[in-house]
């Protein structure tokens, strides 16, 4: 008897642990167009792009107005399309200087530690290793940076 109830009770730890396991794993849909993307509960929202600059070997982007988001909200990012997930980073925007038009320079500060994980076909999924924090925030490849604000 004590036999039997022990195998049941190893079959059903079983069960529960890879139903667990299973459900642990990023749910998201495949975007519909290629882009950045920040996953939140309710769903992937867009971010735009925004050029790197360089001005005597300083490398800053001007602030144009991005998107928001509560620090609860952000779950992970993904990147759809033909992206050098080599040159990624992730970096918090530190104030630098206003331009001559009165646009807000910001320069990138030190990277966070993230992990890249690839779902398919220039389908990426991005993963900071710490908690991410609040403020004004970038993901950068090459020329290009997507820029979002964490609240």
């Amino acid at each position: 008897m004590m036999f039997k109830t022990a195998k049941i009770l190893i079959c059903v730890l079983a069960i529960v642990f890879f139903s667990v396991t299973l459900h642990a794993k990023e749910d998201f849909s495949k975007p519909k167009e290629f882009g950045v993307y920040i996953k939140t509960g309710s769903g992937l929202k867009r971010l735009m792009p925004n050029i790197v600059f360089e001005e005597k070997g300083l490398l800053y982007i001007e602030m144009n107005n991005p998107s928001r988001f509560l620090l609860k909200d952000v779950e992970f990012f993904v990147l759809y399309g033909k992206h050098d997930v080599n040159t990624l980073t992730i970096n918090p925007l530190l104030f630098f200087q206003p331009s001559q038009l009165g646009k807000l320079r910001y320069i990138f500060g030190k990277d966070i530690a993230f992990d890249v994980k690839k779902r398919g076909d220039g389908l990426y999924v991005v993963k900071p290793k710490g908690l991410l924090g609040r403020g004004y925030m970038a993901l950068w490849i090459n020329e290009t940076a997507w820029d979002f604000v964490v609240d």
